[in-house]
């Protein structure tokens, strides 16, 4: 009854059996814990030489030749889960396992609970190696993450918008590290520099040239059209009998100013006239006195003196009828005589 193998009973006999085998083996010898043994120390088995595990069996004291005896009961990296439903037969030992025999991540972050750090990471936050969650990544140091980065390579030190792309503030088109002309007009048609274009170069934009085919080389006025030898400087007026110069005169002596600084070689004389009222003599003096407070002027605005001469006309050169009011106030004016282009 006590020998090395045992045949399995059926009904009745069965229970006897049970019952003899659980009055003599004996369960604590040091040698084989967990499993249950002869009084002579033999493990017990049964006909399918399959061993008898206690009550008190841990993976820790599986003996291979017991677990390895069929596939059922085989579990090689003594996880408690047999190699047949093991996902994971090499797991280390002392670490807890799922079902499948692999081992736990609580937290569901792809990390075990034994390399987790941070072993409580919400559900879907990304994380590192060590289950910590993940700095926020600004790869081209811009301020705008990465995630919400839709200009990924913005260039160092360049101002981005809220999507991580560089600002173009005039809407131009040109962004404002490339552009020269930053506050360029909305809708103007602009070059790589954001700059308007001027397609006959002469210095005057497309959008404020009237005269947009001028030949190469011509210097023009504001408008982009040619210079004429001889210039009026319409809405350029004085206080009546003086040399000052009236509020509104700025934007015509201003439109001057800019040209004459597009022309730095360009010497030109600033010539006074009156109309006939008066001596000769006072208004020959005054004439000339208007012409200086016009070069003073341009002088001001950045034009310089070495490129302008004041001479004064009085009543000579009338360009209207003195007999009338209106060809008087024709005549009381400011000329530029370009002498040197």
């Amino acid at each position: 009854m006590f020998g090395k193998k045992l045949i399995p009973l059926t009904g009745v006999a069965l229970s006897v059996a049970i019952i003899s085998i659980a009055a003599t083996p004996n369960a604590t010898a040091d040698d084989t814990p967990g499993y249950w043994t002869t009084k002579s120390g033999e493990i017990w088995r049964n006909g399918f030489d399959q061993c008898y595990r206690t009550r008190f069996w841990q993976p820790e004291n599986a003996i291979a030749e017991c677990e390895g005896g069929t596939a059922a009961n085989s579990d090689s990296d003594m996880d408690g889960i047999s190699d047949e439903l093991d996902s994971c037969p090499d797991s280390k030992a002392d670490v807890k396992v799922d079902a499948r025999g692999c081992e736990l991540d609580s937290d569901g972050d792809g990390v075990v609970d034994s390399l987790d750090r941070c072993p409580a990471t919400p559900a879907g936050t990304a994380v590192t190696a060590n289950g910590c969650k993940k700095a926020a990544m600004d790869s081209d140091g811009d301020g705008v993450i990465d995630s919400q980065d839709r200009c990924p390579e913005t260039p160092s030190g360049a101002a981005v918008n809220a999507n991580g792309c560089e600002r173009d503030d005039d809407k131009d088109g040109v962004v404002d590290s490339k552009d020269r002309c930053p506050n360029t007009a909305a809708g103007v048609q602009v070059n790589t520099s954001g700059c308007a274009l001027d397609s006959d170069g002469d210095g005057i934009a497309d959008n404020r040239d009237s005269c947009p085919d001028t030949e190469s080389g011509l210097k023009v006025d504001a408008k982009g059209c040619e210079l004429n030898e001889v210039i009026v400087l319409k809405g350029v007026n004085f206080a009546t009998s003086s040399d000052r110069l009236t509020e509104g005169s700025s934007e015509a002596l201003n439109e001057v100013a800019s040209i004459l600084k597009r022309y730095p070689h360009m010497i030109v004389e600033v010539a006074g006239y009156t109309d006939n009222r008066g001596s000769a003599s006072l208004n020959q003096a005054l004439s000339l006195k208007r012409a200086t407070s016009v070069v003073n002027y341009l002088v001001a605005a950045g034009v310089s003196p070495a490129n302008l001469k004041a001479k004064g006309f009085g009543i000579t050169s009338p360009i209207a009828d003195n007999s009338t009011a209106a060809g008087r106030a024709q005549n009381r004016r400011v000329e530029l005589h370009i002498i040197q282009r």
